[in-house]
């Protein structure tokens, strides 16, 4: 009897396999988290949300507004972070929510938006460094830096080091730092930092400032004991946002085609509850 390929979807075991891959993406796909499960309130309380625009930044200041705390949005592009302050304020209905330009790959515009901060604000409970980037293309900043660097680390440092006295004034108060499960696949090397001996293979200078940001957070929350400060750095899942976007059209594609079935539709419960933990008035 000749064997045909389509004989292979009437076997038994093709209906038992079907079914056991069925039942594993059915609990990979968990039912979203439900934020406004969590009693905690914000009012009187003052976050700033960086690269706030898109993505899990967006879905952190949107959260923090809607429990009744002062967002401020820290986004590079004033177009699309204006689009991100206009649905944040309609949604929730806060009106204090606001929005501040912020480039973290630039050192100037860090310290520019640091400054204004100190002067404007009286107070400042949360910071949550979320802007990052993968995928970009090789290149050095004006500081002399390698822009992944430069955009998922070294900004963010700066930017901590410089608000970190307002922090203190403020306690109890939370810096959050969104790395990734990725940092285990990186490494240290200081020459990176100006794109010395770096290679630029899928996303390896993504993975290494992942790996610097856990480590900072580490030494920082080390140093911070007993202020009332607290630091985390975080990984926040798996989740579908478009942190893909410098890659080619077909990683885009697979990335988005695994997404499918297995990533999370709910968006950084664990980055939201370490940010509010303790946080009530």
């Amino acid at each position: 009897m000749n064997w045909q390929w389509s004989d292979m979807y009437s076997h038994p075991l093709w209906m038992v396999s079907a079914a056991i891959l069925a039942i594993i993406v059915r609990a990979q796909r968990k039912a979203p988290w439900n934020p406004r499960a969590c009693p905690v309130k914000l009012k009187g309380k003052t976050a700033i949300v960086t690269g706030a625009n898109t993505g899990i930044g967006k879905f952190i200041a949107l959260d923090f507004a809607r429990r009744g705390a002062r967002v401020i949005l820290a986004c590079r592009s004033e177009a699309r972070g204006t689009a991100a302050l206009q649905e944040i304020r309609e949604s929730t209905g806060n009106q204090n929510v606001h929005l501040r330009l912020l480039d973290t790959s630039s050192l100037d515009s860090v310290r520019k938006f640091a400054a204004r901060i100190v002067e404007e604000e009286k107070e400042l409970h949360m910071l949550v460094n979320n802007a990052g980037a993968s995928g970009l293309p090789s290149k050095i900043t004006a500081d002399g830096l390698e822009i992944t660097f430069a955009t998922n680390h070294v900004g963010p440092f700066l930017l901590t080091s410089l608000l970190l006295d307002l922090l203190k004034e403020s306690a109890p108060a939370r810096i959050v730092n969104v790395s990734s499960m990725n940092h285990w696949k990186g490494e240290v090397n200081f020459h990176h930092f100006r794109g010395h001996n770096l290679k630029h293979v899928m996303d390896a200078a993504y993975n290494q400032t992942k790996l610097h940001n856990v480590i900072w957070t580490n030494e920082l929350a080390r140093r911070l004991q007993g202020t009332g400060v607290t630091a985390n750095s975080v990984h926040p899942g798996v989740v579908m946002t478009d942190v893909m976007r410098n890659y080619n059209f077909i990683i885009r594609f697979l990335f988005n085609l695994v997404g499918f079935f297995f990533f999370k539709c709910s968006c950084a419960r664990e980055l939201l509850h370490i940010s509010m933990h303790n946080m009530d008035v």
